[in-house]
Parts: structure tokens; sequence; C-alpha cells
């Protein structure tokens, strides 16, 4: 073979592009010589923890992708569920941390533009982005710039493109402060029918490249960035963050969807980490076919560029397709009607080979099972931490303060966890493509209309503080905290995307996070008879300042009959009873109220009964859409008294809560956490009809401008609203 140079040390620079010896003497066996510049550059990129999942593969096979309304699963570049009529929900959530943590504002903006390919990729339309964030303490210089960049760059390229950000969350704790968290979720819409694989077919068949042209943006990195520790170099690697144009990707998905729509492809797949290495490469294997492809035929926005870096240029907002040769022409016509640059770039072969050519010279030859399917998967070898991982938070709420339940609950009302969102998600439209049904901050969970007049919700969340203190149980309930956002609007749940957030795994006790978490999501999905369609994982998110909390972010999908019976947050009517219902068992432990007092973290959280908390689940869902509640909210951050408030909140109007003289410990009572609670409004029969299916504590009712808590007939807390609003809006200040 031409074209190759035999490297002085092969091994050495295998080991300056992520791979470890072991692994470079495997692709030498795999390929019986040493690889050239070329081939090991892309061998370091499919064989990286990015693209190869090598450390978590095994472990993501256990957990359950089965159920009857699941269309497409795992494998896809996203996954389906049916929601009737001949409509299916495309979903899927990924990782842009890394590159994120190095720029934030092009990092978050492509890890958008990233979902969204994924997803017009198997032919639907995206309808809605959400985002999960994570950042180090608002207190901190570097945090609230990420925070404030990052934001703006998912602003800049759902708003251009014209896709609703409908929902999502931000936490703010210290583990993340090298290393933040930018997850962004993607649902589309599709004909059931219309829906296309990846998988290459048919010898002789056209390999077409279209979309933006082809720069040294990006080389190495989604897939180098996310394989290892970031140190504090992190800004030489700025080159490596992809730069995103959402005009160009606007083009690119409505020529995408008109292909398919005429019938012209045989197979369809973005290029994301990896770039052409990747797409190529996994369509190949798919398909059990060979690839051609020439670097000299791949449009350049840079002159000069080796093969080896067209190869791995992750360059944003371009599609690979495959299509018959007599559809060529016609491609070409469409690609170039919507000026997205169009070019036939190889084409399909029986050799079960990757052969990359400069023109007439092969620089690449490489079997497609060594590249793709026969990466090295590794055995975790994890173990419980003998000694706390995490410090203890810093103290910022006094003991007195912290037993006084009025200063207590504006402490937690403006903390950085709980406070409202709405300097953030008012950067996103919320409402283009008119289908949102509910928005930020009127609903647990956003509600989108569908053609055929149902809808569905989508929810995202997670919490890496409970998953610190116990990977298996945390895990559980941000599957259950998904699944309680859902009901509470009316929606039963279809399907789950998850995308796992972790540190190194080499390291045992990441190893036991990472395990134990997984264990729970797959039993608590199977509790629920929910599949997981796919999603997402990201490791060796830990610096100088060690590991991140590990936060397993879970989005989920439902279906409910009838949008105008989707439930909202808000207290809607004077006189409404307030009730808890649910199999709350409150607890201070890993709580928002335990941060702000300086707690550590515990060994464990309670046991969780999911059995009892799938069953009121079904109740609030069944009574919201039969429209007996006037509000529903699940009981999370901050506690029964911070879900009253926020409830206050939404329907601007007050609550009086009599407890009488058996509350018992008053300040776990109203700020306790725990999986299966939900504050509920409506009329007093509607909450006794709910008592015949779970158990049900009427607290009070809505009334007046104020909420008063009384115990025992004295006020223990008489706060006007005025000044929870106030407390509440303290995240605004991040963006002033």
């Amino acid at each position: 073979m031409s074209g190759g140079v035999r490297p002085e040390s092969g091994a050495a620079k295998a080991v300056a592009l992520g791979l470890t010896e072991a692994e470079y003497d495997g692709i030498v066996d795999r390929l019986e010589r040493e690889p050239n510049q070329v081939e090991l550059a892309m061998f370091s990129l499919m064989w990286s923890e990015h693209c190869a999942y090598k450390h978590s593969k095994k472990l993501l096979r256990t957990l359950p992708t089965e159920g009857p309304r699941l269309v497409l699963g795992p494998g896809e570049n996203a996954g389906a569920v049916d929601v009737g009529d001949g409509w299916s929900v495309a979903f899927k959530v990924e990782s842009h941390n890394h590159p994120s943590a190095v720029e934030p504002f092009q990092g978050a903006a492509t890890g958008v533009g990233g979902i969204l390919r994924d997803v017009f990729a198997i032919g639907a339309r995206p309808i809605a982005v959400l985002d999960s964030l994570r950042f180090g303490e608002p207190t901190s210089e570097r945090s609230r710039y990420l925070l404030d960049h990052a934001v703006a760059g998912i602003g800049h390229y759902g708003n251009s493109i014209g896709v609703a950000t409908v929902g999502g969350e931000v936490y703010f704790e210290a583990p993340y402060e090298q290393n933040c968290l930018v997850n962004a979720m993607c649902v589309g819409l599709v004909r059931t029918e219309a829906l296309i694989r990846s998988a290459a077919a048919g010898v002789g068949n056209q390999l077409v490249l279209f979309g933006a042209s082809t720069g040294r943006d990006g080389i190495g990195g989604a897939s180098v960035l996310a394989s290892a520790e970031l140190g504090e170099a992190d800004d030489d690697k700025r080159p490596t963050v992809q730069i995103g144009d959402p005009f160009e990707e606007k083009k690119l998905l409505e020529c995408s969807l008109e292909l398919l729509d005429r019938g012209l492809l045989v197979a369809l797949q973005d290029l994301g980490a990896a770039g052409l290495t990747s797409s190529s490469s996994e369509m190949a294997s798919k398909g059990g076919v060979g690839l051609e492809i020439d670097v000299r035929k791949v449009p350049l926005r840079e002159p000069g560029m080796a093969p080896f870096e067209i190869m791995v240029s992750e360059s944003q907002e371009r599609m690979l397709c495959v299509c018959e040769p007599a559809n060529v022409e016609a491609v070409l016509e469409v690609c170039a009607r919507w000026e997205v640059g169009g070019t036939v770039i190889g084409e399909i072969t029986d050799t079960r080979r990757m052969v990359i050519r400069d023109g007439g010279e092969v620089v690449g030859d490489m079997p497609v099972e060594a590249l793709v399917d026969d990466c090295p998967l590794y055995d975790l070898e994890p173990a419980r931490p003998a000694a706390p991982l995490y410090a203890a938070p810093a103290v910022t709420l006094a003991a007195a303060d912290a037993d006084d339940p009025s200063a207590a609950l504006l402490a937690l009302l403006g903390s950085p966890n709980i406070a409202s969102r709405r300097a953030l998600f008012e950067q996103y439209d919320a409402l283009v493509g008119s289908r949102t049904v509910r928005r930020p901050e009127t609903a647990d969970a956003a509600v989108l209309l569908m053609p055929h007049g149902s809808a569905i919700a989508v929810s995202i969340d997670g919490s890496g503080r409970r998953v610190a203190a116990d990977p298996y149980r945390g895990a559980v309930e941000a599957v259950l905290e998904c699944a309680a956002n859902l009901a509470c609007v009316g929606a039963e749940p279809l399907g789950l995307t998850n995308c796992l957030n972790f540190g190194n795994p080499e390291k045992p006790h990441i190893a036991w996070q990472l395990t134990e978490a997984v264990r729970g999501l797959g039993d608590a999905c199977r509790a629920l008879d929910v599949p997981v369609v796919g999603g997402n994982v990201s490791l060796y998110n830990e610096g100088g300042g060690g590991p991140i909390y590990p936060t397993p972010v879970v989005g989920m999908v439902g279906e409910l009959p009838d949008p105008l019976h989707a439930g909202r947050t808000g207290f809607a009517r004077e006189g409404d009873a307030i009730a808890v219902a649910g199999p709350l068992r409150p607890s201070l432990a890993a709580s928002e109220l335990a941060k702000l007092r300086g707690d550590a973290l515990p060994d464990a959280l309670a046991e969780i009964d999911v059995a009892a908390v799938r069953a009121a689940h079904g109740a609030i869902r069944d009574a919201v859409r039969a429209g007996r509640l006037s509000s529903a909210h699940d009981v999370a951050e901050g506690g029964v008294l911070v879900a009253v408030a926020e409830c206050c909140l939404a329907g601007d109007l007050g609550a009086l809560l009599e407890l009488g003289d058996d509350a018992g410990d008053l300040v776990t009572r109203l700020f306790g956490e725990g999986a299966g609670g939900f504050v509920v409004s409506g009329p007093a029969d509607a909450l006794r009809a709910l008592a015949d299916r779970v158990p049900v504590e009427v607290i009070g009712r809505v009334e007046g401008g104020s909420l008063r808590v009384t115990l025992d007939g004295e006020d223990r807390v008489a706060l006007e609203l005025a000044r929870l609003r106030a407390a509440h809006g303290a995240l605004a200040e991040l963006f002033a």
C-alpha cells in the first residue's frame, strides 16, 4: 500500500492520541502491520471512549430496551416511540461537556446542533429542545462565565434554527467547578413509515457528503476532549472546539427531509464526533459492507488539509448519505437548491474494508470490523470508596435560621438550585413552531401538541448530589422524578433516554458509582415498564479538583390524550383544598436544606417503595386527565413547603396550611425530600376520590395573597407572595 509512512515510534504517537500501548499493539495485530498516519488517527478516534464506549458498553447492555410502543431502539442516531395515528416521536440526549468547559458558547451551541442532526438523521423534524446544565457555585466567577455563555450558545442556536427550547434544568454544585455539564435533548416528529436507518447498503451505491465545507475546526474535538481529564492547559484546546452555524444547519435540515420525502436515499448519517471517520465506518459496519472514500473530493474550507485532517475533522453541519447511482443527479439538485454543496466522495463496496484514497493514492486501508466492532471493551473494577469523595458544602444558612421555617423557606427559594430559572429560559424561544401547550414554570413537564390532536409531554431531570450520596437509589429517584413530572401534566411514559456523566471509570470508586447508577436506572425502568431508547455516556469529567458528582441525566417522553386537560403547577381557584398525595417519606439527608446547612453527604438514601410510587403516578395522572385537579406539582428540591410556595407563585394565589398539633419534626416535614410526593389542589370531593388510590393528607386551602403555615393555630410562616417572589428571583442577578 502506498501513501503510508511507517511511524518511527508508533506506540508513542498512539499514546499521544489517547490510546494505550496495549491498544496500539491490538491495532497492529488486526492490521498485521503498523498503521500509517491516516489509519492511526482514525483508530484513535473510533477506539476513544467517546466513540467506542469501551468502559460502559457492557453496562449499557443491561438496560431494558423493549416496549410495546418502541419503534426504534439503541443503535441508531435517535430512538423513537409510537404516538398513534401513524406518527412516531424521536428523541435523544447527548453531552457536550468537555468542549463547553473549554469554550462555553460554541460548545453549548454545537451541542444543540449535534443533537438536532441526530434526530433529523432518522427522518424526524425536530420540534423541541431541552437542556440539562451543571456548573460550580455561582459565587465563582468562572462558573458565572460558563453559565452565561453556555445559555447564550443554546439560545443562539435553537432560536436561530427555529426549534423551541421548551424545558430543562440547571444546578450549581462545587464539584462541577472545573467540569461543567452541558447535556442537550431533542425531540422530533416523523411519520413512522418514513423513518430511515443509517446502515449503508447496495454495492456500487454512491456516498454523498453534503452541508458545510470541511475545515480544521473541531479536529479531535468531542472525541478526544471527552476521553481524557481536563487540566490547567484547557485554553490550549480551544482550537479543538467545533464552530456552529445554525443557519447552515437549517438548510441542512430542510435538504435532508426533502431528500427523504422524495425517497432518494438508502441511508443517512450525521457527522458528529470523529467526523467523516465515524459516520462512514459506522454506516459500513451496520450494513455489513465496505466503503471507498476519496478525500480529494471533500469540499474544503481551508487549503492544504492533510488526508488525516479531512477524515477526523469535526466541522459542523454536515451529513453523509447513500444513494443509488440513478438518483445521484436528483440528490445533487436538491442539495444545490438548498445551497448545501452535495458532493460524491465515494461508494459502497463488498470488501468490508475502509479504503481511503487521496486521488489515485491509497492512504488508508482497514477492516471495518477492526475499526468499529472490534474495539477492546473493558471490565470495570468497582470498589465502594472507604472515605467520602466530596467535601461538605459551605454553610450558607445559620443553624437558627434553618430551624425557623420562614427563614429556611426564603433561603431555599433564593438558593441557586431552586430559584426561578426565568432569567435563563427567557433567552430561549419556547413557542416557535406553535406546538407548545405548557412552557417552563407553568407545568412540571413541557407539553407539545401532536398533528392528530393528542399531545406529548417531555421532561429532563437528575440530581448529582443525591446520586453521589447513593448511586443506586439516586439513579432510581432520577427516573421516578422524570415520570412524576409527566404524571403532573397527565402523561404516561413511553420511553427514556439518558446521559451518563461520570468521572474517570478507571478509578475503582468511579467505576462503583457508574455500575450502581446503571443498575438503578435499569431497575427503575423495568419497574415502570419504560424502555431505554438510547442515550450517551460522558466519562472522564474530572480534573485537579476531583471528579464531578455522578450525574445520570434522564429524559422522558410521555403521551396524554387531551392537551386541553394538561396539568398546571399553579394554584387556580380560591377555596380549593391543598393536599400532599403519594407515599412521601421526607428526609433531610442530601436535601437542599442540608446543603445550605453545610451537612456532609450521607452514606445512603432511604429505601424507596417503587411500586407505591408508580401507583401514585398513575393516580395523579388519571386525576389530571379527568380534569379533577386544579393543579399538580411533584415534591422535589426543598420539600413540601417549597413545592407549595412554587404553586402559589405560579398561580399568583396564596395558601393557608393548617398542620395541627401532630406535625412531628416540623423542619423535616416541611423541607424533607424523597420520591413519590405531590402537592395537589382541587375540590374537596376530588381529593377524597384520589384518596381511594393513594395516600392523601389535606393540609390546607388556596386563599389570599400570602403563604401561611399554622401549627396548632399559631403562625409559623406568614409571608406575602411579593416577598416570596423577590427571594425566588435571585438567579436573575447572574444575568444583570
